[in-house]
């Protein structure tokens, strides 16, 4: 088994952790016999946030009989001092526990510092003196963000996507955060779904030893086969290498990873899906894409108002507007037998 130590925290755990965002979609046992499953198979990092529904809760529901012997990372959103402190209460509550191991900043367009007029820093060293946390993390989609809070010395860990589409500029990120001794949270490993083998791309992360990647995890076959790679590691094979460089050529340059910071869409788009359906339906089976549901979602592309205001929220600065036209086009076409 393969573990990694986050940086000063030195939080050791395996080199597999449990992304909670999709046990929103799912009712309340099923996720509690996901949780349980990904414990029992040696899984002890668990993160969260306020920003995934009832997602907290659920973690509560399912550990609270153990908590000592998990780890959990949850984030809030908060824009101020008030609301920060409202919001960890809330956790807190939602967890069952009266202690958080890691609380992060959720994806902040600014590095949150002392005296920088907001409060949130000082909110979050007042609640580790109170013992309500254990450590400092902060979330980021934005490289000049995650330079910033690397540079600050002021936080223990940074959650970043991480995948082996990353740039140079994502691996110096990471490579930052080792020599700062900053625990480093990969999310998006599997570049919201655009990555479609999981042994190519648990082997490229395991090439770094300071980075813990979170899966995001909804199904128990999903989970089965994260857990596999506990006991039997990919390695970096001359195949998995292959693979990697023909995806590397298929999605380089400008594509939507799915993040969602664009939402929600004022005439009611699925930005996050619709506008990289081209990819979805050429990488997995294309049936899943083509129902009378994901075609009405598509054909609200036909309402974009063009006023900008997902492009505007982009952390990659991508043309989004441009990019849900170019899909619904191809789409449609596919959709037409003019493709597969």
């Amino acid at each position: 088994m393969d573990y990694v130590t986050l940086g000063k925290t030195g939080i050791t755990v395996c080199k597999n952790g449990f992304g909670a965002l999709p046990i929103q979609r799912v009712g309340f046992d099923e996720a509690k016999a996901l949780l349980l499953r990904a414990y029992e198979g040696g899984i002890r990092f668990f993160d969260t946030a306020r920003f995934y529904t009832d997602s907290e809760e659920k973690i509560g529901y399912a550990f609270s009989d153990i908590r000592d012997k998990i780890y959990i990372a949850t984030k809030t959103a908060a824009q101020d001092a008030e609301t920060f402190r409202r919001e960890l209460e809330t956790s807190l509550s939602n967890l069952k526990t009266d202690y958080i191991d890691i609380y992060q900043f959720h994806n902040p367009s600014f590095c949150p510092k002392p005296g920088d007029g907001t409060g949130l820093y000082e909110a979050m060293l007042e609640a580790k003196r109170e013992g309500k946390i254990r450590f400092i993390g902060i979330t980021n989609h934005r490289l000049s963000v995650a330079n910033e809070a690397i540079d600050s010395g002021l936080y223990d860990t940074l959650q970043f996507p991480f995948s082996y589409l990353a740039t140079d500029k994502d691996i110096e990120i990471v490579k930052a955060c080792k020599d700062k001794n900053m625990g480093f949270i990969a999310m998006k490993g599997l570049s919201g779904g655009l990555i479609t083998n999981s042994a190519a791309a648990y082997a490229f992360i395991a090439q770094y030893d300071n980075v813990l990647p979170i899966w995001g995890v909804q199904r128990m076959n999903e989970l089965e086969e994260f857990l596999s790679y506990n006991e039997a590691p990919p390695s970096m094979s001359s195949d998995i290498k292959e693979l990697i460089e023909k995806d590397r050529e298929l999605l380089s340059g400008d594509f939507c990873r799915g993040c969602g910071y664009c939402m929600p869409c004022p005439v009611g788009i699925e930005i996050n899906n619709c506008a990289r359906m081209s990819l979805l339906i050429r990488r997995s089976p294309s049936e899943l894409q083509l129902t009378p549901e994901v075609q009405a979602k598509m054909k609200k592309i036909e309402d974009c108002l063009h006023c900008n205001s997902c492009k505007s929220k982009c952390p990659y600065g991508l043309d989004t507007p441009r990019l849900l036209e170019d899909n619904y086009k191809d789409y449609m076409e596919i959709l037409n037998g003019k493709e597969f």
